[in-house]
């Protein structure tokens, strides 16, 4: 089974990672932050990677350190349970509606961070979580799990529907992406020979 488990300790978070590509969308989840515990549980579900993930942060100050610094152990987590990368398909996206909100996803497991993030909220808050930490999670799991991302609104009129849009397409993206190919099973999927 591909997996890995990232343990990430700063002055600021205290944070441990568990996941398992081959699983089934098993999580269990506790950042301190609700609303972001329901995004990753959207992330874990939907993508059917087996997730824990642990965290202790500074959210007395606010909750930014405890989203971007959990993509980032994401991030590390989803590399190294991918290894060399060997037989997966790489590329995938998705377009995913949500009652009033549409949002395409795509992504390459290239090992080249990029985020394209074209992803409009109406809100600057969901209760009381920072609508713009949606894009900083995202911004820090491409950067530290060497994937180019796309995320585009294409439409919406509630922001907790097209975050949740965004968790949902980013996820149906990886299942596909981090899947074996039947058909390359043995082959790095990179003209290059190496992702």
């Amino acid at each position: 089974m591909r997996s890995a488990k990232i343990n990430r300790t700063t002055a600021e978070t205290d944070i441990t990672v568990d996941i398992a590509l081959d699983g089934s969308g098993a999580h269990d989840i506790a950042t301190g932050v609700g609303f972001f515990d329901h995004m990753l549980d959207q992330l874990a579900r939907h993508s059917l990677i087996d997730m824990t993930v642990r965290c202790s942060g500074d959210t007395h100050i606010d909750d930014h350190h405890t989203v971007e610094d959990v993509g980032i152990a994401l991030g590390q987590a989803l590399r190294e349970a991918l290894g060399d990368k060997r037989g997966i398909r790489r590329y995938a996206s998705c377009l995913l509606p949500m009652d009033d909100a549409l949002v395409r996803a795509a992504l390459d497991l290239s090992g080249r961070p990029y985020l394209v993030w074209a992803a409009e909220m109406p809100t600057g808050k969901i209760g009381s979580f920072d609508t713009e930490l949606v894009r900083e999670f995202f911004q820090a799991f491409a950067s530290h799990g060497g994937i180019t991302l796309h995320v585009d609104g294409l439409r919406g009129l509630n922001s907790h529907h097209i975050a949740e849009a965004a968790f949902k397409a980013v996820a149906r993206s990886l299942r596909d992406a981090v899947d074996r190919d039947p058909r390359a099973a043995d082959a790095i999927p990179s003209t290059k020979g190496s992702l």
